[in-house]
């Protein structure tokens, strides 16, 4: 029994090292959110048999769970850069057909040829159309539009465009060469009963699930919703420093798991060659 035991920590200490790794090799992505991996121990009796006197049978890996901890917010001077501080996530969808919502910390934006705001996997942020004061009339799912930023003044198509402005609750505005400005909608922020429930989907992309809870949405600088800073990203929050730690201890780990199979083989060879 020993052997399983000893072996249950080996492939725990092995996970926790692979988790470390990914960790570390993504300390440079853009809004990556760095996992943990949780274990819990494995027991088991009879119901007649008293605990006492049962050693446990080894460990699980009970989940590897996401820190949505905060990431260092660092300066582009890219107005279509955008970094969240504090909660909540960028809204965006593919365009049709598959018309699939998904939710970022990367606010690496750029226009594609048709002028969409689009981000690093292709989907369209989304915003909310918004009144004379710049406020949303209205948050729900509905409601959800894609950005397109024009090239000229809506109705006079002789006036370029000047410049693009983002506001910290989100509010997109366009500012033409005769100084005239237009809302073009307030950024669409989602935010979920449980961060840790969403999916994965890689680039720092994240999908709602049944664990997730429904998207509530809004506008940024509120309530559940962290304030939008334009021509700034968020980086990766993790520690390189805590995660070489952890490595060396993962790695203990395994060291000492190995070395209790080792003395487990050793025991049984002797109990093996007795002699009477």
């Amino acid at each position: 029994m020993s052997f399983y035991t000893s072996l249950t920590g080996l492939k725990a200490a092995q996970s926790d090292l692979a988790t470390i790794s990914n960790n570390v090799a993504n300390v440079n992505s853009t809004a990556f959110k760095k996992s943990r991996t949780n274990f819990g121990d494995i027991f088991a009796a009879a119901p007649m048999q008293t605990t006492t006197q049962v050693a446990g049978q080894g460990t699980r890996i009970i989940g590897i769970q996401q820190q949505f901890t905060q990431g260092t917010v660092e300066t582009t001077d890219k107005t279509l850069d955008l970094a969240i501080t504090g909660e909540a996530f960028f809204t965006t969808q593919t365009p049709a057909p598959a018309l699939q919502i998904g939710y970022t910390r990367n606010g690496s934006f750029q226009l594609d040829e048709n002028r969409f705001v689009t981000d690093t996997v292709g989907g369209r942020l989304q915003v909310f159309p918004v009144d004379a004061n710049g406020v949303p009339t209205s948050t729900a799912p509905g409601s959800l539009s894609d950005l397109q930023i024009p090239l000229t003044k809506p109705g006079d198509p002789t006036i370029q465009l000047s410049s693009v402005g983002v506001s910290v609750e989100g509010l997109v505005t366009a500012t033409f060469a005769d100084s005239t400005t237009t809302m073009l909608g307030s950024i669409a922020m989602a935010a979920f009963p449980s961060q840790e429930g969403l999916r994965q989907k890689g680039d720092a992309h994240w999908e709602a699930t049944l664990a997730s809870g429904a998207p509530v949405y809004g506008s940024g600088n509120g309530g559940l919703f962290g304030a939008i800073r334009s021509g700034a990203l968020e980086r990766s929050n993790v520690d390189l420093t805590e995660e070489l730690v952890a490595l060396i201890s993962a790695q203990r780990n395994f060291q000492a798991n190995a070395k209790a199979i080792e003395t487990a083989t050793a025991v049984s060879n002797a109990i093996v060659n007795l002699r009477g």
